[in-house]
């Protein structure tokens, strides 16, 4: 769910950030049959989670959160870092962030032949609830975390994550900062391979 990384990272190709942002809903290797841009963004989402997954930086984080959330704690963390880089957006774009996202949103319109079902059903709440904004405050983290709870019946208890994010809010802002620059160079590599 940490999206706007996950586009962030795609360069400035709409078809690759398309197939990252679309990787979690495809399962398996058979994805040949999208476009070659877009199999090559579902390719570097799985780059991007598996580096993220195996990263010292990031299994520091998540060491706040594993005895409350247990497995839950990765993808929480993947949210917090969403939040550093939307509320530190102007470190790593020289575009606006609400501009970069209403083209990112007006791209899944121009392009939603291309799109997977799960995108296509998504796709208006996300919007419309602007949910790539939401990054930026912790009570729109709050409000992203409580809708994923309530998709694990609440046994996630992600909606009370924030309480985490406030009192080691420093640290994972510095976590992050040192785990996106590692990132960042790991996805160049990846794209310029």
């Amino acid at each position: 769910m940490n999206f706007l990384a996950h586009i962030y990272l795609s360069d400035d190709n709409d078809h690759i950030k398309i197939g990252n942002f679309m990787a979690d809903g495809i399962r398996g290797k058979n994805f040949d049959t999208f476009p070659v841009d877009i199999q090559k963004g579902i390719a570097l989402h799985r780059a991007i989670d598996t580096y993220t997954d195996a990263h010292p930086i990031f299994r520091e984080s998540t060491k706040k959160l594993h005895s409350r959330y247990h497995h839950y704690a990765g993808v929480i963390v993947d949210i917090f870092y969403d939040h550093f880089l939307a509320k530190n957006w102007t470190v790593y774009s020289n575009e606006n962030l609400e501009e970069y996202i209403q083209q990112f949103y007006q791209s899944l319109k121009d392009n939603k032949p291309l799109l997977t079902e799960r995108t296509i059903g998504m796709m208006p709440y996300m919007i419309k609830q602007n949910w790539l904004s939401s990054y930026q405050t912790v009570d729109g983290i709050k409000n992203i975390l409580t809708q994923m709870d309530r998709r694990t019946k609440n046994e996630s208890k992600m909606r009370f994550a924030t309480e985490e994010l406030r009192e080691f809010y420093t640290e994972f802002e510095k976590e992050f900062t040192l785990f996106f620059e590692d990132l960042r160079a790991h996805v160049k590599a990846q794209l310029n391979a």
